[in-house]
């Protein structure tokens, strides 16, 4: 996929390239100590156009295609798979704006986002709900010129430094599924909401919480397209994001890989370097091959949907599969420093543990398989309605 690059696109890599080497990758192990993004970055990679280059011209971007984004967020994420997290959201979340909220609110905040000025999250995930993401128990009550919000989200990224989510709530009847869900615009300093911030292994600085919702009142224009059917519009781009996803994974392993293929080169034993041996090189040939597969087909991914062909099989292909392949190939390459490997002297382990998140977050191997399999042979691969 990589062959047919355009000049624009070549020239868009190599920017975010640049930015990454002179502003993010230096930085990288520090920020295993902060517990939040820094806006001064965010602000920088916006005013190079690196933040949702996808978003209209009239937002912002410059309707860039989704493998141009897949290249700047590669680009990125091989210095900081975290701040790679930023155009994640930024093409996620935004497009979801963009789409689906009223054309004020998409007018007023899709720019910010786009010039690194906000941060948009999204919150999905409830304390019971999980992998059955349309179990959700959130209410927004209609009111005479509202709604209002109680219940709690949990897992959202950015859940104590996003200036306003897409949120996802319950307006039908509870056991309605998806059927009942419905997608909100909501600014996260409206009066009654809380957050909380989880002490997890990786991506501190993305800062994974809870958000809790307590009569919070919001406008009605805060619904994102049609009440009770805001599951299936919006869920619609997160075959986009999970291509994305494949990229920000695989670039911090191919950054182990580089590193590792140079160490071996130098470091000797028994009178000759550590890459004269099988034992070293076939293993780490297994994982380039790993790696190098996975990314082809998260650009295989975003070529489908460039072309406006279905994709959803080899979105879910690439999120289960990325993510997998890149630990693998992080943890080979910090065995293959040795016990060096086995310290925080070295970015390895910060990698393994930064990547570790996507074998999780926005969508487990098991429910990327099962779409799949539904994918193939229909709805007999699901056990429930």
């Amino acid at each position: 996929m990589l062959a047919t690059l355009t000049d624009e696109q070549r020239t868009i890599r190599e920017t975010a390239e640049r930015f990454v080497r002179e502003r993010v990758a230096p930085g990288y192990m520090e920020r295993d100590g902060v517990d939040r993004i820094d806006r001064g970055l965010v602000k920088e990679m916006g005013s190079l156009g690196l933040i949702a280059p996808d978003m209209p011209e009239a937002f912002g971007g410059f309707g860039a295609s989704g493998t141009t984004t897949g290249l700047i967020i590669e680009a990125i994420s091989y210095g900081d798979m975290n701040v790679g997290y930023v155009q994640l959201l930024g093409s996620l979340v935004g497009g979801i704006v963009a789409r689906n909220a009223a054309a004020h609110i998409a007018r007023e905040w899709v720019p910010k986002v786009t010039s690194g000025e906000a941060l948009l999250g999204l919150s999905l995930t409830e304390p019971r709900g999980g992998s059955d993401a349309a179990n959700l128990q959130l209410s927004a009550e209609k009111t005479g010129n509202g709604y209002v919000l109680n219940g709690e989200k949990t897992g959202t990224s950015l859940a104590d430094q996003a200036d306003a989510i897409v949120l996802f709530a319950r307006t039908g009847e509870k056991d309605a599924g998806a059927r009942g869900v419905s997608a909100f615009f909501v600014p996260m300093s409206e009066p009654g909401i809380s957050t909380t911030r989880f002490d997890d292994v990786g991506s501190k600085i993305v800062g994974r919480g809870s958000i809790f919702f307590d009569n919070v009142k919001i406008p009605a224009d805060c619904l994102m397209g049609d009440e009770n059917a805001g599951f299936v519009q919006v869920m619609q781009g997160f075959d986009y994001s999970r291509a994305l996803i494949g990229l920000q994974c695989v670039a911090p392993a191919q950054a182990s890989l580089d590193e590792t293929w140079a160490y071996i080169q130098e470091r000797e034993a028994f009178g000759t370097p550590l890459a004269q041996f099988q034992g070293v090189t076939f293993p780490l040939a297994e994982a380039e091959t790993a790696v190098t597969s996975a990314r082809q087909l998260s650009y295989l991914t975003l070529a489908l949907r460039d072309a406006g062909a279905p994709h959803t099989t080899e979105a879910a292909m690439a999120k289960f599969a990325a993510p997998k392949a890149s630990f693998d190939a992080i943890h080979q390459c910090l065995l293959t420093f040795g016990h060096y490997g086995w310290t925080k002297d070295l970015a390895h382990q910060q990698r393994l543990r930064d990547v570790m998140g996507l074998e999780i977050g926005d969508g487990t191997a098991q429910i990327m398989k099962l779409i799949i399999a539904r994918e193939k042979v229909g709805r007999v691969a699901v056990q429930y309605a």
